[in-house]
């Protein structure tokens, strides 16, 4: 039997500072030109000739203002902030390229389902399917706010309105236009087929829609599905609704566990345990040899700021680290932040979390030559069974471009990396079953004609019911 190859995204996002917080000061470093949209281009087009499967562009509403209480140092360091609209780039780099797929961060708590569905199906339209939506519904006071709430909802509710969001975008995306809806006739001057064409009518807890899905039917209709939530709501969540999921771990153990609960979320909802491919965050240094990758590392560790790492830290745990002595244990506090991650430094101190974050960042770092980068990262596979890795820029494009120079060839020799990109829409590339949502995907259930009249006829009633019920008071 064939080793399973090795699914590859690049982690990025549409700021200065990301994830490795300080590097932007490094004199090779050009995160600094990202309002510019060459450095996209030239981006999307490097990864492809890394054959990426995709750019994850991560994105954020509101600012890391829980450390030191204010925004001061996001503002200092660039930590996410300023952070600009990723969906907007992504038109430019596809026109770049032609198989690149592109993981977009878009936060559906302050998102309308029903303009959101346009900007999905017009994305996909015009990439011919190469467009992943990473569904997040927000962990930011901050953001809340500035949307007109006193405060983020809490967690699971949060998680209770995804499911009802998600049951909109099916409706829109799969049941409101019927494949064959499109016939573009000129002579009979029939161009959409009207009895074809479905409206929407739901009449649910969070949200109210009634109308037609705006564009016809896209590559792939419903964008590949992303999800990052580990917190046993946010498992019950991905099981049901994700395709691929992004976790974080430092240990093979540690990920293995999240791997098999990904996995088991996936079968209780009824699906295929391989339903979904499971990412983990990674970062790497590289060079020719490991004593240059190991001054490289030495080089990089100068210019980088854990302090910056630890307010982004902060903001994910709704803690203000900066009222801790460098020695007192911080305990966990119950919080509308990510779940997960308060659970996981409990009893650590803040000289701890410092010294995690050392590089800006805590993900999990390699360091070596081709040769023992690409050992390690096959190990992660094998031992977790993980399906790939978000790779993350440390000094960017440097990080990218040293990794498929010298990493990508050490994989390849493997076996364990492509050779050429398959054809077809994101989806396929990763399933290689079509680029639609497969028949056991609740979503697909949508496109029975069928079933969206008798939905339809559902809600009337209990509308009806509602109002008379109400004319009752």
């Amino acid at each position: 039997m064939a080793a399973r190859q090795i699914l590859l995204n690049a982690f990025n996002m549409n700021c200065v500072g990301h994830i490795h917080h300080g590097l932007w000061t490094h004199p090779r470093d050009e995160s600094v030109n990202f309002n510019q949209l060459s450095y996209w281009t030239d981006l999307a087009q490097l990864l492809e000739r890394g054959l990426f499967d995709g750019l994850f562009i991560a994105d954020i509403l509101g600012v890391y203002d829980v450390y030191q209480n204010g925004i001061d140092l996001p503002l200092q360091e660039a930590i996410q902030l300023p952070v600009n609209d990723p969906l907007l780039l992504v038109s430019a780099m596809a026109g770049a390229t032609r198989h690149l797929g592109f993981g977009l961060t878009a936060n559906l708590t302050y998102e309308a389902p029903y303009i959101f569905a346009r900007r999905l199906s017009t994305l996909d339209h015009l990439t011919q399917g190469r467009v992943g939506w990473n569904i997040v519904t927000g962990y930011l006071d901050s953001a809340a706010k500035a949307m007109g709430l006193r405060q983020q909802v809490e967690h699971d509710r949060r998680y209770d309105q995804a499911d009802e969001y998600l049951e909109v975008l099916y409706k829109l995306l799969e049941g409101s236009w019927q494949d064959d809806a499109v016939l573009a006739d000129r002579e009979r001057r029939l161009y959409a087929q009207p009895g074809k064409v479905h409206k929407v009518l739901h009449q649910g807890e969070f949200y109210q829609v009634e109308g037609y899905h705006l564009c016809q039917p896209s590559p792939q209709r419903t964008p590949l599905l992303f999800q990052a939530g580990s917190s046993a709501r946010g498992l019950r969540f991905a099981g049901q609704h994700a395709e691929c999921v992004f976790i974080g771990g430092n240990s093979h153990e540690a990920v293995r566990a999240q791997v098999d609960n990904v996995r088991a979320s996936t079968v209780a909802a009824g699906r295929e345990a391989d339903s979904i491919k499971v990412f983990m965050g990674i970062s790497v240094i590289v060079a020719p040899t490991e004593a240059e990758a190991r001054d490289k590392h030495a080089e990089y560790l100068r210019y980088a700021s854990p302090e910056a790492g630890i307010a982004h830290f902060s903001s994910s745990t709704g803690i203000d680290l900066a009222t801790f002595g460098l020695d007192e244990p911080i305990h966990a506090q119950k919080t509308n932040a990510i779940e997960s991650v308060v659970k996981t430094f409990r009893g650590w101190t803040k000289r701890h979390l410092l010294e995690q974050h050392a590089l800006g960042g805590r993900y999990t770092l390699v360091v070596g030559s081709p040769g023992q980068v690409a050992e390690q990262l096959i190990a992660w596979i094998d031992a977790t069974g993980l399906d790939g890795f978000n790779l993350t820029r440390i000094v960017t494009p440097e990080s990218y471009a040293a990794f498929i120079d010298l990493v990508i060839p050490e994989l390849q020799s493997r076996g364990r990396y492509k050779t050429a990109y398959a054809d077809g829409a994101l989806r396929h590339k990763l399933f290689g079953h079509g680029p639609r949502l497969p028949a056991n995907h609740p979503g697909a259930n949508w496109r029975d004609p069928q079933r969206m009249h008798r939905d339809k006829a559902i809600r009337h009633d209990l509308h009806g019911f509602s109002t008379a019920a109400l004319s009752l008071l």
